[in-house]
């Protein structure tokens, strides 16, 4: 499908061409109010260029002139704020050149970027041939792909597309494998537009087997203290995509920085399972910061400083792989506190995954085919922190107590939601009885009962040192949609890892009746000797 590709920087090369910047075209949404979309592109270096937004019969509602800057040959207009809706028609004008845009719709846009499972299409997924029969059904979620793509250097654009601006079809959500359209961005913006009722622009930006340090600029790596030269990351033979810090900001995300979003969709991970595991707890969060930050800025303060974002939180690989670098990696993606969002990672959300396991995927079971519950459990979080739907319930529910019932060796968990029990799982909790903080001796603690909003573990050779407490922490925790917790609406439990304190060796907080209390904090220096 060559025919797909464009080479976006012809412009560039010809100098004086007008044109619109590579990720503008036919068929796109622009964000629509409270931001102005900004509206970039290439012409005569002090040549004056009109854009004008006109409607469906070719009433101009919106006209902006601005001059081309030299040399770069570029010139960056926001249009006004503009409702949700079209269709519209945008051109840019030069001298007696124009170039226009047409079917163009105004509503919100998502940036969909990460590694493989973010980059398997609709027709890899659960129900593919249903799920593409369905994409007539929803012409206002368009859909954008960018060409992997690696640079040494931050580009200014992209240098191919692999999907232009597209109405969506089941030829262009099921290209092929690990190409266009991400199946997981296809469904989080057709359950958005559930939702809203209004246009939805979805961009993927995606490549499969890449670390974060990949998607990172150097700013952020320098926040975590990490080397930013090409050699600091030595090849790892798990890691198919290129693993060179930066490369893929310099490539694919930089020149995405003048578009105005609504949003960003993140599913990554897996790489960084097997490649400095133990540094997503700061480089994860930097990402976050740092594209916001750059977002911001290259919009010229129309996407929002605290630009949501949501990600998944890693599913399965190995079934009883005794390594644990995928809870730890779990663990890491909400930087260490367990659950989002949290204070270092604010507007932010996750969907668990890990009971989503698929062992006879024909892909790995490393990519899991129900993509399907993901982007519903994704959509809720977006709809809660993102578009601030209240008391909607986003996510699975979460120890908020811990009393110690010594005499009976019974350890009671008080949950912040109703509680649903699917298996009897004596590995799903565990405690942490070791006299000595490292390495921790992790002991099956199995659930003795399940009631509303209480779990009561029996502590069966544990006494009274209950030093830390964790649940699910394992590379493959469950079977099917069937670990041990969920809430009635059926999310999952996440994963934790939490020290226990007495409670009452604290000033201010005596032992309660029913037995000596533990303050949980998240999981900190016994977690290093996991």
């Amino acid at each position: 499908m060559a025919a797909w590709v464009l080479l976006a920087l012809a412009p560039v090369a010809a100098g004086a061409m007008l044109g619109f910047a590579s990720y503008y075209g036919d068929h796109m949404v622009l964000q629509k109010e409270p931001a102005g979309a900004v509206v970039w592109g290439y012409g005569e270096p002090g040549a004056a260029v009109t854009v004008a937004l006109s409607g469906d019969g070719g009433l101009v509602v919106m006209k902006k002139t601005v001059q081309v800057k030299g040399p770069s040959g570029t010139w960056t207009t926001v249009l006004d704020p503009m409702d949700q809706g079209g269709p519209y028609a945008l051109t840019a004008a030069q001298g007696l050149e124009n170039v226009t845009l047409r079917d163009i719709y105004f509503g919100d846009v998502w940036l969909c970027s990460g590694q493989s499972n973010m980059a398997m299409t609709v027709l890899q997924i659960a129900n593919a041939s249903q799920e593409l029969a369905a994409a007539a059904r929803y012409p206002y979620v368009r859909v954008f792909a960018a060409a992997p793509a690696r640079s040494d250097v931050e580009l200014e654009d992209l240098e191919r597309i692999d999907l232009p601006w597209s109405v969506p079809t089941a030829e262009n959500l099921g290209h092929g494998n690990f190409t266009y359209f991400s199946a997981v961005c296809w469904l989080l913006g057709r359950y958005l537009y559930e939702a809203l009722r209004y246009p939805v622009g979805l961009v993927e930006a995606a490549w499969g087997g890449t670390p974060i340090e990949a998607w990172s600029s150097r700013r952020a790596l320098r926040a975590c203290g990490l080397p930013e030269d090409a050699g600091s990351i030595s090849p790892h033979q798990h890691l198919s995509g290129p693993q060179t810090p930066s490369v893929l900001w310099n490539a694919m995300i930089h020149p995405l920085l003048n578009m105005t979003l609504r949003g960003v969709a993140w599913y990554q991970g897996e790489a960084n399972a097997f490649l400095h595991t133990d540094r997503y707890n700061c480089t994860f969060p930097a990402l976050i910061t740092d594209w916001r930050r750059a977002f911001h800025a290259g919009s010229a303060g129309q996407t929002e400083p605290l630009l949501p974002f949501g990600f998944v939180q890693l599913s399965t690989y190995r079934r009883q792989s005794p390594d644990d670098s995928f809870a730890r990696l779990r663990w890491h993606q909400t930087a260490d506190l367990g659950v989002v969002p949290n204070a270092r990672m604010p507007g932010t959300f996750m969907a668990v995954a890990m009971d989503l396991c698929d062992e006879r995927s024909p892909y790995g079971s490393i990519h899991p085919r129900d993509k399907q519950n993901v982007a519903h459990r994704l959509h809720l979080g977006a709809r809660a922190v993102a578009y601030g739907e209240k008391d909607l319930v986003f996510q699975g529910p979460y120890p908020t107590r811990a009393v110690l019932e010594v005499t009976r060796g019974l350890l009671n968990l008080t949950y912040s939601q109703e509680l649903v029990r699917r298996q009897r799982d004596t590995r799903a909790f565990e405690v942490c009885c070791s006299g000595q903080p490292s390495p921790c001796g992790w002991l099956p603690a199995p659930v003795v009962a399940v009631e509303s909003r209480t779990v009561t573990l029996a502590l069966a050779g544990c006494g009274t040192l209950v030093l830390g407490l964790r649940y699910a922490w394992a590379e493959w925790p469950c079977e099917y949609e069937s670990c041990a917790l969920y809430n009635t609406r059926g999310l999952p439990a996440p994963p934790f890892l939490l020290d226990a304190l007495p409670v009452g060796e604290i000033p201010g907080h005596p032992e309660t009746a029913g037995g000596r209390e533990l303050l949980l904090l998240p999981g900190s220096w016994f977690s290093r000797g996991i």
